[in-house]
């Protein structure tokens, strides 16, 4: 495993597991699903992950609970990152979700507390001062925002007064957004952009295509899906196979290996058993040669796919099962 070269209580890995499955019943939340998630948590522990995320939002809490319990006696020994959902994020509000996720966790120490978003009312100031304050009784590590611009995640790094080590955004080789700001900003700044969706829900696995479009509802309603767009992503796919076989890989190991190659970035790609784990956690090894990212980026500048008002009659067919 490799880590990011910067300086943290504990050494963050540049592959993490993100655990929004873990407890929501649109993945087939079960006991068995349950049993499985402790064995993927276990697996990537003995593998030198040590960045797991989750919410308080996941599973209204689920998420939370599995992963505390699956991680058991190592929970002082990784990075345990949760989020608070912005509603009335308040000093009071933030100190006291805080609380509550570390009781689900099992924890004495979240070791990343996150804002899960921007709230469009409150500003940062107060919910950064319920920040402080859980730093200060030593209850929260570091702090890190999600889905923040770079404008807020600055706003939010002054008002707490302290760094904010990281943001949390949608980021892959189809949602570039990051790289034009985020990412060189993270980078002069000594910061960490975690990216979350690294595959874009599996669109870069190179399971699906045209002729064969996912069947769960989640993807369903993700306009990626549409068969004119895992048409249009061929030739994406066809790239990343071609770097894959010159790795003995998978496309999804060099669709992560794409993101790593930046130094602060870390992928949190979610993993439904051990040897999706596995296959996750060997991507932070593979170095791409700089003609293999260029030819992966030129790829991925070239697909234009159809999204926003004109996904929807797309959409509509899809959840109608046309």
């Amino acid at each position: 495993m490799r880590f990011v070269q910067l300086d943290t209580p504990k050494p963050i890995s540049k592959i993490g597991l993100g655990t929004w499955q873990f407890g929501s019943r649109e993945w087939g939340y079960g006991p068995d699903y349950e049993r499985r998630a402790g064995d993927v948590v276990r697996r990537a522990v003995e593998l030198g992950v040590t960045l797991f995320d989750t919410a308080e939002l996941y599973g209204f809490g689920r998420s939370e609970r599995i992963l505390g319990a699956a991680l058991g006696a190592d929970r002082d020994k990784v990075v345990l990152a949760s989020k608070l959902f912005p509603v009335l994020p308040v000093a009071p509000v933030v100190q006291q979700r805080a609380v509550a996720s570390a009781a689900r966790l099992g924890a004495t120490l979240i070791d990343l507390y996150q804002v899960h978003q921007p709230n469009p009312v409150v500003p940062d100031t107060t919910t950064m001062a319920g920040m402080r304050a859980l730093q200060d009784v030593g209850l929260v590590a570091e702090v890190g925002v999600s889905n923040y611009s770079l404008r807020r995640w600055r706003f939010a790094e002054a008002a707490l007064g302290r760094r904010v080590l990281s943001n949390q955004v949608r980021y892959s080789m189809i949602d570039r957004g990051p790289e034009r700001d985020l990412l060189p900003y993270a980078e002069q700044a000594g910061r960490i952009v975690i990216a979350y969706s690294p595959l874009a829900q599996g669109f870069l696995s190179g399971r699906y295509d045209a002729r064969h479009a996912p069947s769960g509802a989640v993807r369903r309603a993700n306009p990626y899906f549409l068969p004119e767009n895992l048409e249009r992503g061929a030739a994406l796919i066809a790239t990343l196979r071609e770097v894959a076989d010159a790795h003995d890989a998978t496309p999804s190991q060099i669709a992560l290996a794409y993101l790593l190659r930046h130094p602060n970035v870390v992928a949190i790609p979610g993993a439904s058993g051990v040897e999706q784990m596995e296959r996750n956690a060997a991507a932070a090894a593979i170095d791409l040669t700089d003609d293999e990212y260029a030819a992966l980026a030129a790829a991925a500048r070239a697909f234009r796919p159809v999204t926003g008002l004109a996904a929807v009659p797309g959409l509509i067919r899809a959840r109608a099962g046309k």
